[in-house]
């Protein structure tokens, strides 16, 4: 069987997967995370880390081996020296392994080489990338050729985009009858310590929000299909509003979720003839002083972002523009610890036998999905388990190789019961009375 799943005979691999990026600053956790799933049974076969320095990537072996008291992880997980700006090393790299974790990023600048080396060598390849661009322009430059190659290319395989893109087919897969809208509501709890992100992601939004023409236009060279609108139509919310729901203010989500999930939901509908779901995303900002410091933040952070000199500035001084939500050190154990994320979808659709296409929905349904820090904890369990998925369950992957978002190529397997036992629980909270 060839890496992925795909047909064929293929060359004997010695890992099951490598984490590329190892030493970085998530790598270290995706790199305690894969251990942990290894300790446990989850991950059959031998691994590997691999980034640019060897006393690094050792470091974040020993530091993994004593989260997990172990007596170490060197004799067991092989070591392999790779860079991305070498294409020979991460060839060598993407040969010797079913599946590449890939945790360099900004994507937009050091994502691609490593797509190119696994498409080229019969390796699939997931990554943690909340940027549009690179994931969409993946999908146009790689898709046929990872479909001929039998591998699987799987972005936003973390918090970005795994809670929403599973979260809106789980509300599916419970809703007795046709859901057709689905609106999901982001939550972020800290502790006394309060939270904060590394500006790694940062600087993905400084340049992602700064090249949003050049997403048009390369959405209009991919020519997607349009996706057709059932049942009554999801209207957009403003940019700032009340929900009563949570006695908060709201604002849409900035990340990649909307257009993830509408990627998995144009999959599902073009090859799969399921009824696609219109999705709206926002995230909870608290009371009216939260909202005023928000909007004057956006504010500068748009004007800025246009302009060079705004772009150094703002990744030059993260802690400064962020006001204190984005520093170059990222977040202490402290504050991973006392910081849980609550992602709550409200959807309507309609009850069986009636026709989406006539009349108003007439059930709702809401659940949730809930679970620890989103960046650093909650992110390695999602990249995680999907590489698991992906390795375990793949007469239940889609039938042919591809650039995939995660709904697309996961519907079918066991990821989400994999994230419960994890902690990045699903539930439903109440069920229409149909």
């Amino acid at each position: 069987m060839a890496a992925g799943g795909g047909p064929g005979p293929a060359p004997v691999r010695p890992y099951e997967l490598v984490v590329f990026g190892a030493s970085g600053f998530t790598g270290q956790f995706v790199v305690e995370e894969v251990a942990r799933a290894a300790a446990g049974g989850d991950l059959r076969g031998r691994w590997a880390v691999a980034g640019r320095s060897r006393e690094k990537l050792r470091a974040v072996l020993e530091r993994a081996a004593e989260r997990l008291g172990k007596a170490a992880l060197a004799a067991e997980v092989a070591v392999l020296l790779c860079d991305v700006s070498d294409a020979g090393s991460l060839a060598a790299m993407a040969r010797q392994t079913r599946l590449v974790l890939n945790c360099v990023g900004p994507y937009r600048f050091f994502g691609e080489p490593v797509v190119e080396a696994c498409v080229e060598n019969g390796a699939s390849c997931i990554d943690i990338s909340g940027e549009p661009q690179f994931l969409e322009g993946m999908y146009l430059k790689y898709n046929e050729k990872a479909a001929e190659k039998g591998v699987y290319i799987i972005g936003s395989c973390g918090f970005d985009s795994i809670p929403a893109d599973m979260g809106v087919l789980y509300t599916r897969d419970n809703l007795k009858g046709t859901l057709t809208a689905v609106e999901s509501f982001l939550t972020v709890k800290s502790g006394p310590e309060g939270s904060c992100i590394h500006d790694g992601t940062w600087k993905s939004a400084v340049y992602g929000l700064a090249d949003q023409d050049n997403l048009r236009t390369l959405r209009k060279k991919i020519g997607y299909a349009p996706v057709p609108v059932v049942g009554a139509k999801l209207k957009r919310r403003g940019y700032v509003f009340y929900s009563r729901e949570f006695k908060e203010y709201s604002i849409p989500f900035m990340g990649s979720d909307v257009s993830v999930v509408k990627r998995s939901q144009r999959y599902l509908h073009t090859e799969l003839q399921e009824t696609p779901v219109q999705y709206g995303a926002y995230a909870n900002v608290g009371g009216l002083g939260s909202v005023i410091k928000l909007m004057f933040a956006g504010i500068l952070f748009l004007l800025l972002v246009k302009f060079s000199f705004g772009r150094k500035l703002l990744t030059k001084y993260p802690e400064f523009f962020s006001a204190g939500r984005f520093t170059k050190k990222g977040p202490t154990q402290k504050q991973m610890d006392g910081t849980s994320f609550t992602m709550t979808f409200f959807g309507e659709g309609y009850s069986e036998g009636q026709d989406p296409q006539n009349g108003k929905p007439n059930v709702k349904i809401c659940t949730e999905v809930k679970g620890p820090e989103p960046g650093y904890v909650a992110t390695p369990i999602a990249m995680v388990q999907a590489a698991v998925s992906l390795l375990e369950d793949t007469a239940c992957l889609p039938k042919k190789g591809g650039v995939y978002a995660p709904g697309a190529a996961f519907s079918k397997t066991k990821l989400i019961d994999r994230l419960n036992k994890r902690g990045v629980e699903f539930s439903v909270i109440h069920k229409p009375e149909v």
